[in-house]
């Protein structure tokens, strides 16, 4: 069995046998190089935009992946390991602004968040001089620089993933550094009007407005949390995180929170605590709600890839489930809450070992998954009949 077993010992996660994977894949479209994330842009047109890490974003109308990049920033931006264009978010009210985001390491590394326009004379290209910095950052490494961008479904702010950079892991646990954290921004406000590089309000109930720490912080204690995403129906906040040594985890943040959880890397990993000097044994450490561990038998788990849960219509089977899956194994799981603890099982391997580097929604919010030069839609069972779990225990 793949998921571990202090899980169900200390959040009361019900640990299900593995079985017969009803996940399937659809092609919808091919030819894309380091496709690094797909979304969608709310505007009713139903098209997909496939991020690639070289610094092209890519249409794909009606199954078609059209040959002209909506936006390509490849002269702006450092790739190759984990830099390079990393995110892409449209603006919630994006069909009367034609406003994006994206989330890219400039030439010298650094972090940089910044708006785009589209063009009004072609809904699929972008207006390259439209450029406007948001906000930026310095990464101090070359690993670790997280890069997802998601707008929550309730209160409308951009939330940014940042890792620890990879070189000083107690960042995540500094208050006042914007490393290895969620941060929480207003795009549609400024309180800093003489700063070109700050292009954003802070909101009020940030959990540490008032106090010692970073205004735009969220949620800390990541080490690298590549993608997170938001549940379209209520909010709540899902966080894959990136481990070292041990753990690979999937974090949790109820819509209903005002922010603040502490996740604990680097002085815990999973559950276990580092030993670290500058760490308190006793916390803080908000545990995850799955994580996957190193070198089990038959398994390959190293790099986490935080989905979706899925709120889609075309199979209902999988309404209210969480997918999640690992970099390096390939395996994917479902969970969902049940009681007061997590229901995962383990669904077997879908597209292959180091193969899906993340997963986004359409319109509709079914779920896709972008894999080597390919955009995949996930596929599911029609009836909550057709999925019969056999429950049982390790």
């Amino acid at each position: 069995m793949k998921i571990i077993s202090w899980l169900l010992l200390l959040i009361n996660t019900q640990i299900l046998v593995a079985q017969p994977a009803f996940l399937g894949t659809e092609n919808v479209a091919s030819g894309f190089t380091s496709p690094v994330s797909v979304t969608h842009a709310g505007d009713g047109s139903n098209r997909l935009f496939v991020t690639q890490q070289g610094g092209q974003i890519k249409v794909v109308e009606n199954g078609i992946h059209l040959a002209t990049a909506f936006l390509d920033i490849s002269t702006l931006i450092t790739s190759g390991g984990e830099r390079g264009l990393l995110g892409l978010a449209f603006h919630p009210n994006f069909s009367a602004n034609g406003f994006f985001y994206v989330n890219y390491t400039d030439l010298n590394g650094d972090t940089v968040v910044a708006r785009y326009t589209v063009s009004p004379a072609d809904s699929n290209i972008a207006d390259t001089n439209s450029a406007a910095i948001v906000l930026t950052f310095n990464q101090p490494y070359s690993a670790h620089n997280g890069g997802d961008l998601n707008f929550s479904p309730n209160d409308g702010f951009l939330y940014i993933s940042s890792g620890d950079g990879s070189g000083d892991p107690m960042a995540s646990q500094d208050p006042t550094s914007l490393l290895g954290k969620i941060l929480r921004i207003d795009i549609d406000e400024d309180d800093f009007p003489s700063d070109n590089n700050k292009n954003y309000a802070i909101p009020d109930d940030n959990p540490f407005v008032g106090i010692t720490g970073a205004d735009e912080v969220w949620v800390s204690g990541l080490r690298n949390p590549w993608r997170f995403s938001f549940d379209r129906l209520n909010g709540d906040l899902f966080i894959g995180d990136v481990g070292e040594n041990t753990w690979e985890e999937f974090n949790y943040v109820a819509a209903n929170s005002s922010g603040g959880e502490n996740f604990g890397w680097p002085c815990f990993e999973g559950a276990d605590a580092s030993g670290m000097g500058a760490c308190d044994v006793n916390g803080p450490n908000e545990l995850p709600i799955a994580a996957l561990q190193h070198d089990q038998p038959g398994t390959n788990y190293c790099s986490a890839v935080g989905g979706y849960r899925y709120r889609g219509s075309d199979y209902m089977g999988l309404s209210g489930w969480y997918l999640f899956t690992d970099w390096c194994d390939g395996s994917y799981f479902a969970a969902r809450e049940q009681g007061n603890g997590w229901e995962i099982h383990d669904m077997g391997t879908l597209l292959g070992s180091f193969a899906v580097t993340s997963m986004g929604e359409d319109e509709q919010g079914e779920i896709y998954a972008v894999a080597w030069s390919e955009l995949y839609k996930i596929t599911g069972p029609t009836e909550m009949d057709d999925v019969i779990f056999t429950h049982g225990f390790e």
